[in-house]
């Protein structure tokens, strides 16, 4: 269908909707126009086979047959050529429902239960039924149907491809007409095409036939990438046969999805209704199911934290053999996991074997996954993990305003386990945020779109594999060029975060106004603050600990005259001496409590140290450090917050020691690295690798340009005064 075409259909069919006024809000109209599109379509394929399959039923009345044998009957009488049967049993066709329009609520729903047990289940994800009756008691429901039946929705008018995008855009534009954002779980065509081409670059032609390629989406919606990714391996190479699986936990979406699918005699079981991340069990609905190719647009900003605890006890219970043993992101952010779901399913890569094994994931995430997290946590594990394995072959970013609910940063992820030995030990990031032209009527936040021409683009750039790689585009309106490629090591994403410990150094002295601060440490306090407790004895207590406090606040007064201290140690001394001579028993916690009030930090005080004579850190003077990665293998070396770090001690202790060296010890000697603290992260800091410098104007331009501010402004002021 020619895009003329399509956009006519598209206004007609939103004409129809438009008849619903007044019984339906415009959010309501899906409720309506979905399920009648899906009955349409199915009604234009069985109508012409209708007779044969009729005459099915008239035929075996009288026979005891069991449904299994009467679906097969039913189903070659209606298409002999299907694998998985579809027919209509009931006695008219949608058309000849018209001749009695007095009933026609109960002769549809008597034509909907006629229906193949799996089309018939679609509409019961719809609940037709109920709007079947809602629009008959609103005297709408002939009318809908009559204004239906003149359209022609057959595959051979309207392909799978266009009938989801119209789908989507149904979906889209009645949000819109009532002021909400379009729907999140679509992803506009533009981005599936160029998504579903770079999941399937390097796809090599085969001369064997029937050579069969798994494709699978975790969110698939309505199907939009599944049918993009099936028909470009159907044209490069037609001795492949595609076979597509997906998930959506949205009924409408599934249902939409299953009915196209249906239509091109593709299993329906293979798409599963549900949350990918925590329904079917540990491991997913297609436990043990590996695909070739994986592509996804998970939703942005899901927070999984509300799924409950399955995903966390999965980790925990399984670890890297289940889905999560990577680490888990953030509550806010599910991306990371759909990743690591993905990469559960890859097919195993074996170098050398003789037939295509491996597989590439597509997924589009948004720019938090990139630097989200700190060195440890479980966003920097995920992607540690990725790209020391080898599997993060490209990061893509895509154009602003693409998408219809966000004008946010999003980032194509090319992640597989059979590399090209070219691209070994490397990741390619690409950008495309200058491949894109302006959209004639916005639609939501989606103001750009990526032309085929733009797509053929960032795939040839992709693989020409290039560093540096300069493309010439319109720039702000103007000619120009720009960077579009950096091979980037693995390693150079990765970091060491250290800790510097100062030593802590204090001078102590029992002057009248650091005594005072004694009333602020809740060790002092305490001694008689106790509550009231079983069988008494508190008060007691409290009486007992005022009078320590006074004791103490005495043998303090008693100290001043002895000045200040530079040591701890003689301080400490001291006040033990003081007790002693006093016939008081101090506890190490109010022993502290003295310190913390009598003390102050002193840069020119001797260091405190342990009872095992080595120097205490100073938390106020803690530094934090980042170290690049150095060319090392670190693959070997475990990931989450329980794991030791001595092997990543052990193995970067020299570059560390060299890094203190040259930039710490030279100005603060006495520092020291904590090295349990030690931690290994990754982040893909993407924009400054593509920063364009701009040089300054020169200061004769700036000086001429603000003089005409000024006089701009002076003239605005006269005109005000006057």
């Amino acid at each position: 269908m020619k895009n003329r075409e399509f956009e006519a259909l598209k206004n007609e069919i939103c004409g129809i909707a438009n008849r619903l006024e007044g019984p339906y809000h415009p959010s309501e109209y899906r409720l309506v126009m979905l399920p009648m599109l899906v009955l349409r379509r199915l009604d234009c394929v069985l109508e012409p086979t209708k007779e044969d399959v009729l005459a099915v039923v008239r035929g075996t009345k009288s026979r005891r047959v069991s449904e299994d044998e009467m679906d097969r009957r039913l189903g070659r009488a209606a298409d002999p050529n299907r694998k998985h049967p579809l027919y209509n049993t009931a006695p008219s066709t949608l058309v000849q429902l018209l001749d009695d329009p007095e009933n026609i609520a109960p002769h549809l729903t008597d034509y909907i239960a006629g229906f193949s047990p799996t089309a018939r289940g679609i509409f019961e994800c719809f609940n037709f039924a109920d709007q079947i009756e809602r629009l008959d008691a609103a005297n709408r429901l002939l009318v809908i149907v009559d204004a239906m039946i003149g359209i022609d929705l057959h595959p051979d008018k309207v392909d799978n491809i266009r009938m989801g995008e119209l789908f989507e855009h149904l979906l889209i534009r009645f949000n819109q007409e009532v002021g909400h954002a379009p729907a999140d779980n679509f992803t506009p065509r533009d981005v599936v095409r160029l998504v579903a081409n770079l999941a399937l670059a390097g796809e090599e032609s085969t001369d064997k036939p029937d050579v069969l390629r798994k494709i699978y989406d975790p969110v698939c919606g309505t199907g939009g990438m599944l049918a993009e990714a099936e028909k470009i391996v159907i044209e490069r190479n037609n001795g492949v046969k595609p076979k597509i699986f997906g998930q959506d936990r949205s009924l409408e979406a599934w249902a939409i999805c299953c009915s196209n699918m249906l239509l091109k005699d593709d299993d329906t079981a293979n798409f599963a209704l549900g949350d990918t991340l925590c329904e079917g069990g540990e491991g997913g609905v297609f436990e043990g199911e590996c695909f070739d190719y994986m592509m996804a647009n998970p939703p942005w900003r899901f927070n999984w934290g509300r799924l409950g605890g399955g995903i966390g006890r999965e980790h925990e219970s399984k670890g890297f053999a289940g889905r999560f043993g990577a680490g888990l992101p953030s509550n806010h952010d599910a991306s990371l996991l759909f990743l690591q779901h993905m990469i559960s399913k890859m097919r195993p890569y074996e170098e050398g074997s003789g037939g295509r094994t491996g597989s590439r994931i597509a997924v589009i995430l948004g720019g938090s996954t990139l630097i989200s997290g700190g060195a440890g946590s479980g966003s920097s594990n995920i992607r540690r993990w990725i790209i020391e394995n080898d599997w993060l072959d490209a990061i893509v970013a895509l154009p602003e305003q693409v998408f219809h609910s966000t004008d946010a940063h999003a980032y194509v992820w090319l992640v597989t386990n059979s590399k090209p030995r070219e691209r070994r030990g490397k990741v390619q990031l690409i950008d495309a945020t200058g491949f894109f032209q302006k959209m004639e009527k916005n639609l939501g936040s989606k103001r750009n779109e990526i032309s085929k021409k733009d797509i053929l683009r960032i795939i040839q750039v992709y693989d020409e594999f290039r560093d540096g790689d300069i493309v010439k585009m319109k720039l702000e309106g103007a000619g120009g060029s720009r960077v579009v490629s950096r091979i980037v090591a693995n390693h150079e994403f990765g970091f060491l975060k250290i800790v510097i410990e100062h030593p802590l150094r204090m001078n102590f002295e029992a002057s009248p106004e650091r005594i005072s601060r004694l009333e602020f440490q809740r060790a002092f306090t305490n001694l008689a603050t106790m509550e009231n407790r079983i069988g008494g004895g508190a008060e007691d207590e409290n009486e007992m600990g005022r009078r320590l406090q006074s004791s103490v606040r005495k043998l303090l007064a008693k100290m001043e005259e002895r000045g200040r201290y530079n040591d701890r140690l003689s301080f400490d001394f001291d006040v033990d001496e003081a007790a002693k001579s006093d016939g008081l028993s101090m506890p190490r916690t109010l022993k502290m409590a003295i310190f913390a009030a009598l003390g102050e930090r002193d840069p020119k005080a001797e260091i405190c140290r342990d009872v095992g004579g080595k120097p205490e850190p100073d938390t106020e003077l803690r530094e934090i450090e980042y170290i690049p990665l150095p060319h090392l293998p670190p693959s070997t070396m475990g990931f989450g917050p329980d794991t030791s770090n001595d092997l990543l001690v052990e193995l970067f202790k020299e570059h560390i020691d060299d890094y203190v060296k040259r930039e710490v010890l030279s100005g603060f000697p006495d520092a020291w690295v904590d090295y349990k603290k030690t931690k290994i992260g990754y982040d893909i800091a993407f924009s400054p690798l593509f920063h364009v410098r701009t040089e300054p104007r020169p200061i004769p331009q700036i000086k001429k340009a603000v003089a005409k501010l000024e006089t701009g402004i002076v003239g605005a002021l006269q005109d005000l005064a006057a």
